[in-house]
């Protein structure tokens, strides 16, 4: 019953990792077993037997979640651009009192201040969050990725990356690939590689293989590392990680906007459809605050 619950939980965890603005980590705080998660990867080298058995499922469930609900979030970002990118910026926007929260309780519990260090990580964060979408070509948002020997090794670094913000509560792997611009590749890769499958498209399918192997091998490999680099930085640097978590956020729906082309369809809006969004995000924010805010 455990290996079902705990498959079933990694499912929902799956899923929270494809949308924008839901913490995978989040998710699997509020489902109960971020601990067990972290705990197993932390031992993975100490007791690899029970670790491997307790993350079994939770990694099963969490392929099944990814790759089920790929097709649904292409659809989405692609025919309801607007109220889709404005559901993600309420599920964004609502995570940010429960880290506040968090900030002020690491503030009292070291009794300390959020000083030059805690605003400079803000502002870095901030700064990158703006920066890299602009760095990318527009028409980067509907790229398709080949297996090239440089894309590759990119893959690796940003699923290294990707997977560092996939452990942390609060923040979104899938938020973070979409300000590196690489959200619309690896889920274009993903249904790809599904489709090469179902038609037994034997070209099709190694390059997605080659495409989503390295990816693939840097979260598992960024999890393991980050796992315990998470750790000392929220003991060490608490303040400072929680200002540049909230900086990251803060300027995660310019990321968004840009990186799905919305800006340039706004003004086509009506009123209707606007006041449709502003909804979504209200539903969106109240959703991951009471998420957050169960523990």
């Amino acid at each position: 019953m455990t290996f079902i619950m705990d498959t079933i939980k990694g499912i929902f965890i799956g899923i929270a990792n494809v949308i924008p603005g839901v913490s995978g980590g989040t998710m699997a705080v509020s489902l109960g077993i971020y601990d067990k998660l972290i705990a197993s990867v932390s031992n993975l080298l100490k007791d690899w037997k029970k670790s491997f058995l307790t993350l079994l499922p939770i990694i099963a469930g969490c392929g099944i979640g990814i790759l089920g609900f790929t097709y649904a979030i292409g659809y989405l970002l692609s025919e309801h651009t607007y109220l889709t990118c404005m559901t993600f910026v309420g599920l964004i926007l609502g995570g940010i009192p429960v880290l506040v929260h968090a900030l002020k309780s690491k503030l009292s519990e070291t009794s300390s201040r959020i000083g030059i260090s805690g605003a400079a990580a803000f502002l870095l964060l901030f700064a990158v969050s703006i920066c890299l979408p602009l760095l990318n070509p527009e028409n980067e948002t509907l790229k398709t990725l080949t297996a090239a020997p440089g894309t590759m090794i990119i893959l690796f670094f940003v699923g290294i990356i990707a997977s560092a913000t996939m452990v942390v509560p609060g923040v979104s792997g899938s938020l973070v690939l979409m300000i590196l611009g690489y959200y619309y590749g690896i889920l274009d890769s993903i249904k790809g590689f599904l489709e090469a499958l179902k038609a037994w498209d034997v070209p099709a399918l190694t390059n997605g293989f080659l495409i989503l192997f390295p990816f693939g091998i840097g979260v598992l490999l960024g999890i393991f590392l980050i796992a315990k680099l998470i750790t000392f930085l929220f003991e060490r640097y608490g303040v400072q990680t929680y200002c540049a978590i909230l900086g990251l956020i803060a300027a995660s729906p310019f990321a968004i906007f840009y990186n799905t082309g919305l800006f340039a369809q706004l003004s086509g809006l009506s009123v209707m459809v606007v006041l449709a969004g502003l909804a979504l995000a209200v539903a969106g924010a109240v959703i991951t605050y009471s998420l957050g805010a169960k523990h």
